[in-house]
């Protein structure tokens, strides 16, 4: 099996270097092409590249600012393996990745597939509470790769595996951003490709590093959710309502505070204890427990509006997503 590993990148150098030097360092005995595709950046990587061209079968292509959809099938069109693996930028590779990875396919082989992420030591306290608020059992993160099905999993584009013919079926990614990943799987369901997890097949994803990086992504993760039930209606599930629920309960409990009705806001309050101890539990810190807790509540607060702005205008106005919210699509 030949790897190409396709890495999409707009204005990202210093991730690059990271991210190329975990590639050096895997145990990984077989052969494997790295491309990467500069996605119009003004800060490109080229020097970046150079420093690692003699080190690792690398080709790097410069093009226009079409998404990173559109640069992931850009790449995949250029690459020469019949197996590729798509990563984020800002993502740092074990160096036991491919191995695995080649090991899992070989037991059960699949035509795409997708792994869980971790946050290394260094990253930052704030990005290890939203790593936490992106992954815990306790948000809807756990679907990251803690509680979903093994054997019918979503691939998240940061760290995903699709053969080349289900590539070339499928026609790739669309220009929806977020959203493109949850939207190439199920039409890869839909046309019968299996996918699966393999749960020992993650990387260390450093995510956004400020708050509000984090608020603007979340909102649009709610707003690309009620356009993708609209593509794929068979496909939707009532959890996907979970968020702007939780948020209108909470600003409920906050109203019933007024007649001295706290049982709800007592919910609400136990909810964010059990973020603050699991999560100073799990990275040994009271301060990102603490911030875990500021996390949490930008993911639900920020997909919960998106989702229900989303939701009036795609599935109750009927209006096109791509008028709704431009924002969420870039033009080829």
């Amino acid at each position: 099996m030949y790897f190409s590993i396709i890495i999409p990148v707009y204005n990202r150098p210093d991730e690059m270097e990271e991210l190329l030097h975990s590639l050096l360092l895997q145990d990984y005995s077989g052969p494997f092409e790295v491309v990467v595709v500069e996605d119009g950046s003004m800060q490109d990587s080229s020097q970046v590249i150079n420093r690692y061209s003699e080190k690792l079968a690398i080709s790097y292509y410069y093009k226009e600012n079409t998404g990173p959809g559109d640069s992931r099938n850009y790449g995949m069109m250029k690459a020469k393996g019949s197996y590729f693996i798509v990563f984020d930028s800002d993502c740092i590779i074990p160096k036991h990745y491919l191995q695995v990875a080649e090991q899992a396919l070989q037991q059960e082989y699949v035509d795409f597939f997708g792994g869980p992420d971790k946050a290394l030591d260094s990253f930052s306290d704030v990005q290890k509470a939203i790593n936490f608020s992106m992954t815990s059992f306790l948000t809807t993160g756990g679907v990251r790769g803690g509680s979903e099905s093994l054997s019918k999993f979503q691939p998240r584009s940061f760290n995903m595996g699709i053969s080349k013919d289900a590539f070339l079926t499928s026609g790739g990614f669309g220009s929806i951003h977020p959203g493109e990943d949850p939207d190439l799987t199920i039409r890869l369901w839909d046309l019968g490709f299996k996918s699966k997890l393999i749960p020992k097949a993650y990387v260390f994803h450093k995510r956004r590093i400020d708050w509000d990086k984090f608020a603007i992504q979340t909102m649009k993760f709610g707003k690309a959710r009620p356009v993708l039930n609209s593509w794929h209606p068979k496909h939707q599930k009532l959890t996907y309502f979970f968020p702007t629920v939780f948020l209108i309960g909470f600003y409920l409990s906050l109203s019933l505070l007024l007649i001295v009705q706290d049982f709800l806001f007592k919910f609400y309050c136990i909810y964010f204890f059990f973020i603050f101890i699991v999560s100073s539990i799990q990275n040994r810190s009271i301060s990102i427990g603490f911030l875990s807790i500021i996390a949490t509540w930008i993911q639900f607060k920020n997909y919960g509006i998106g989702f229900l702005k989303s939701f009036i205008k795609v599935s109750i106005m009927n209006q096109k997503p791509q008028e709704a919210f431009p924002d969420l699509f870039f033009k080829k």
